[in-house]
Order: structure tokens, then C-alpha cells, then sequence
């Protein structure tokens, strides 16, 4: 009987972290299985480009897990309940119920609307394909003359700004955030990054805050409307609540809390990765939501299962940043390196050179899935019985 690991989620963390385990536990001893919502890896970090009409790479992931005997299996996650250790999905064909041994919960997390009344009816985003297909589409009724508001002043709401108004030059795009665009980057950094806003033509609207979206307009709690065809919703992310409805410790955020091996502090047959996790990094500080939280939560995760399923020693994954990549349409960027406490320093790489490089950098991401032990044996690993939570043979 072989030990049963469900991956939940298969973006840049479930994707990775299974391909790894397969590559790394013996096929004999360890059956995984992978359950996510769409059949295709979908780089959510080019959703932006997307959205605003380019194609992106097709990633089947029955071609991103070759090799392995990892099972695909195409449906919606409705349920987790970790007292029974089964999880509830959907399909066309209903309902269904797997149970798992170890449960790897890498979700992620979607957009937030924040409570404001309007955002779910009439905003769009693009924190998953069919959100951005849905904003592709409405840009694409809008043809050559419309405007289009972006909510937001992170990373997302920069990248889809620019992105809009590079590739939609017919479009008047404008930008309304509840501080200072680009606040937290270094001196350096956010001259570039306004420089970039005024190329373009973005309007930037600062220190405002939205308190409803309508059909054709925001609104901002002063009263100020802002006429738009197309609300883009940028202003933060949230997790999906299945964890703390399925019984996991969670946060306030409702992310999952863990101890520094990824494991839940209230079930440690559940480990998370991805955004769905709630660490705090070696700055003191919890891990943000992002890609870069995904890599290093995902190896460490990874790195726990197999230790605490075989009994070898778990190493230690440096959870520390060093800096963000973002990109200004297809040829302009900035890269802002951080220090330990992730504040920005003053120097940053702009220009067409920090665009190469966080091109390349996704890139890695990507190709990384396919190749995730970077050359290492596969099937290395044997079931020994350590932190056994169900009856297997042991393997000799």
C-alpha cells in the first residue's frame, strides 16, 4: 500500500513542489496526486500580458509532469477536511472524495476585493486566466477609444498599467491608488518608474481611495468619480477559505499557519506552500504573497515531506528576499534590490536590461517545473515509517 500525497493547487508552488517530490520519492512506495482547476500551468505572472492581447506559452501540465507518475486530476477543490484527511472536488462529472496520508495545500490566492460594494459585479483583474480572458474581451469591444481604470499601487497594478497602455495605445489608461505610487521603491526606482507613467501617458490619481465601483465608473469615498469602461481591481490579494472552513489554523488573513518546516501548527500531516502560507521570514516580517514566496516555501516544504517521510535530515530554506522585478510593458523595467529588513535601497537596475532580465527570470520559473531537480537522480528516496500515519510495508 503506497503512502498517498494530494497536492492541492498546480500554479508556480503546486507545480514545482509536485514535480519534485515524483522526481525524488520511489514510485513504489509514494502515489501522488496533483488536483488542479484548469489542465494547463498558467503563469499568473504574465496574466497582465494576456490581458492585454498577447498569447502566452501553452503549459499542459500532463506534458510538465512526463516522466513521473504523478496523477492529473482536472477539477475544482470544494472541501478539505483534515480530521478525516479527505478533500472534496468537482467536475462535470460531480462531486468526488480522495484521501490522502499527506496533503500539500498550495492554492494561492486570488484577488481581494476589499468589501467594496460594486468590485465583484463590475471590476475585472487579472489574478487568474479567466478573469484576464474576461478583461481581454471587454478590451477588445472597446477597440481603440476607451478608458480604463487601474485600483491599485503594488506590483500587479503597475505591471497591468503599463502593459495596458504599451500594448493598447488607443486606450486611456489612468491609475488610482490609496498612497504614493511606487512609494516604497528606492529614489532612483520610482524616478524611473514616473518617468515610465509619464511616457505612456498613465494618469495618476494619489491618496485616493475607492469606495465603490459601478458598470461604467469608480468612485472614491470623497465622491470623485472616475469614468471608466473597464475597472481593473488591483488593490491586493486574498486566499481562497476553504482552509479554515476544512479545520486548519489560519490567520487573520486567512492564510494557514505553519511552523518553519511548512507544516500546520494544528495538523502536520498538512504542509502549504505558495500563498497560501502564513511564515515569518529571516527579516521578522511575514513572507508577502508573490512568486518569490512560492519558490521558498516550495522547497522548504518539499524538503520537510521527504525528511519527515523517510527519515533523512531536513535542510533549512533561507527564506530572504533581495529584491522585486517589475516590468513596464515589454521593453522597460526596474529591478529594486532590498535590504535584510526588505527595505528598498537606492539603487535600483532600470531600463530595457531589468525588462531582459525579469523576462528571464519568469522564464526560469517556468522551465524550472519540467526540471526540478536540476539534474538529481529520480526516485532516490524509500518509505522508512518516520511520522507514519498510516499502515505501510516498509521498503527494504
Amino acid at each position: 500500500m503506497k503512502h498517498r500525497i494530494v497536492v492541492l493547487g498546480a500554479g508556480y508552488a503546486g507545480a514545482f513542489c509536485a514535480g519534485y517530490l515524483a522526481r525524488q520519492l520511489h514510485a513504489d512506495d509514494f502515489a501522488i496526486t496533483v488536483v488542479n482547476a484548469e489542465p494547463d500551468f498558467v503563469e499568473r505572472l504574465r496574466l497582465h500580458q494576456f490581458a492585454a492581447g498577447q498569447e502566452l506559452r501553452h503549459r499542459p501540465l500532463a506534458e510538465v509532469f512526463a516522466g513521473t507518475d504523478i496523477r492529473l486530476r482536472v477539477a475544482r477543490v470544494s472541501a478539505v477536511d483534515v480530521e478525516a484527511r479527505t478533500v472534496a472536488v468537482a467536475d462535470d462529472a460531480g462531486i468526488d472524495r480522495l484521501e490522502y496520508d499527506t496533503l500539500l495545500y498550495a492554492l494561492g490566492s486570488t484577488a481581494a476585493d476589499q468589501g467594496i460594494p460594486g468590485v465583484h459585479e463590475h471590476a475585472f483583474h487579472v489574478a487568474a486566466r479567466p478573469a484576464a480572458l474576461r478583461l481581454r474581451t471587454r478590451l477588445d469591444e472597446l477597440g481603440e477609444d476607451g478608458k480604463v481604470l487601474v485600483v491599485g499601487g503594488n506590483l500587479t497594478a503597475i505591471e497591468a498599467a503599463t502593459e495596458l497602455a504599451e500594448s493598447r495605445p488607443g486606450l486611456r489608461v489612468g491609475l488610482v491608488t490609496s498612497g504614493e505610487l511606487g512609494g516604497w521603491l528606492g529614489a532612483m526606482g520610482r524616478r524611473h518608474l514616473l518617468r515610465a507613467f509619464d511616457r505612456f501617458g498613465i494618469a495618476v490619481h494619489e491618496h485616493t481611495t475607492i469606495g465603490c465601483v459601478e458598470e461604467n465608473a469608480a468612485v472614491a469615498t470623497d465622491g470623485t468619480v472616475f469614468a471608466s469602461d473597464a475597472t481593473v481591481w488591483a488593490a491586493g490579494f486574498a486566499v481562497h477559505p476553504i482552509a479554515a472552513a476544512g479545520g486548519l489554523d489560519v490567520v487573520a488573513d486567512g492564510r494557514i499557519a505553519v511552523d518553519r518546516q511548512m507544516r500546520s501548527v494544528s495538523h502536520p500531516d498538512v504542509y502549504v506552500a505558495g500563498d497560501s502560507v502564513f511564515v515569518i521570514g529571516e527579516n521578522g516580517r511575514p513572507l508577502p504573497m508573490s512568486c518569490a514566496s512560492a519558490g521558498f516555501t516550495g522547497m522548504q516544504a518539499t524538503a520537510a515531506i521527504i525528511g519527515d517521510r523517510t527519515g533523512r535530515k531536513i535542510p533549512t530554506t533561507s527564506l530572504s528576499y533581495l529584491g522585486n522585478h517589475i516590468s513596464l510593458g515589454r521593453k522597460d523595467g526596474i529591478f529594486q534590490l532590498v535590504d535584510g529588513n526588505a527595505r528598498a535601497k537606492s539603487w535600483a537596475l532600470c531600463g530595457r536590461t531589468a525588462a531582459v532580465v525579469k523576462s528571464k527570470i519568469l522564464d526560469t520559473a517556468a522551465w524550472s517545473l519540467s526540471h526540478p531537480t536540476f539534474g538529481k537522480p529520480s526516485h532516490q528516496y524509500r518509505w522508512t515509517g518516520s511520522r507514519e500515519t498510516s499502515p505501510h510495508v516498509v521498503a527494504a
